[in-house]
């Protein structure tokens, strides 16, 4: 299953509220700490994020237990939990902007039959992402370094590929797109990750084991089951690709050795902090 909520009127909610173009940082990672706050709240439930401009979709697992996996309980919940942290937190990314009106998100539930299918729907929405944010990193030098109207810059715009756009980017405003913030051009993956060494502690009270037909009829008591522990996670932020195979495929463990050690540096540092590009092999387990 996955929950995809999108912004309701944010074309206008962003110029109101004076977003940077094309790309207004603060405001983008707003958007991951309220999908953050879904993960938290849903931990277990929520194994992935994928966010961009002012939507965010959310995986939740296939054994998810939800609300019974009632659609409009999940979706309202996910809203819910997101509009709310959007508010709560705007104060802290946007600082000395005051929040002139609440925000809005609409929200709905699809469900995938198998990997592929999440997998692609994955994929599609990064490629979205690389699609939308090359042509309004375009269309906005053309306005604010080559001095053209917002209707002149659609018109110079209309009918080119993508490798027109690289050359106007490079040839007139000695833009390299490639070089660009990997958050602008890749977008934002939430994902929980296991650190390595590191366990949750085990329950204080073991439980004993149900004795067998044999053991009650003895009188033998069942063996006292050992407490287990679990491998802790961390809940990591990253502007990775995710159209290939390296998040998903199995990576070597000297691949995640610097990788943050608790929630607080997840989701702390700065987002263009170097650890937020490292994430090959952490979507290798998400989808058995």
């Amino acid at each position: 299953m996955v929950v995809r909520i999108d912004g309701k009127g944010f074309h206008d909610f962003s110029a109101q509220h004076g977003f940077a173009k094309p790309n207004d940082a603060p405001a983008l990672e707003l958007m991951n700490e309220a999908a953050r706050h879904v993960m938290q709240e849903l931990k277990g439930q929520v194994i992935l994020a994928f966010g961009e401009s002012d939507e965010y979709s959310f995986l939740f697992a296939k054994q998810c237990t939800l609300y019974n996996r009632r659609e409009s309980k999940i979706v309202t919940h996910v809203v819910s939990l997101f509009t709310g942290a959007y508010i709560f937190n705007w104060s802290k990314f946007m600082l000395d902007t005051p929040l002139q009106r609440p925000p809005s998100f609409d929200g709905r539930l699809v469900v995938y039959p198998s990997a592929k299918e999440v997998r692609d729907y994955f994929a599609w929405r990064q490629v979205d992402t690389h699609i939308n944010n090359l042509y309004n990193t375009t269309f906005w030098a053309l306005i604010q370094q080559g001095g053209m109207t917002e209707h002149q810059a659609n018109e110079e715009l209309r009918h080119t590929i993508s490798s027109q756009k690289h050359e106007i980017l490079f040839g007139k405003f000695s833009i390299n797109y490639d070089r660009l913030p990997p958050m602008f051009r890749k977008g934002t993956t939430l994902v929980w990750s296991a650190i390595p060494g590191a366990t949750t502690e085990p329950s204080a009270d073991p439980q004993p084991s149900s004795p067998s037909p044999h053991q009650a009829s003895t009188g033998k008591q069942g063996k006292r089951e050992e407490p287990k522990s679990k491998p802790r996670k961390v809940l990591r932020t990253l502007h990775v690709d995710i159209i290939g195979d390296g998040f998903w495929s199995a990576a070597p463990d000297a691949s995640v050795s610097s990788l943050p050690s608790d929630d607080a540096a997840a989701g702390g540092q700065p987002w263009d902090h170097p650890s937020r590009v490292q994430g090959d092999g952490l979507g290798s387990l998400l989808l058995q």
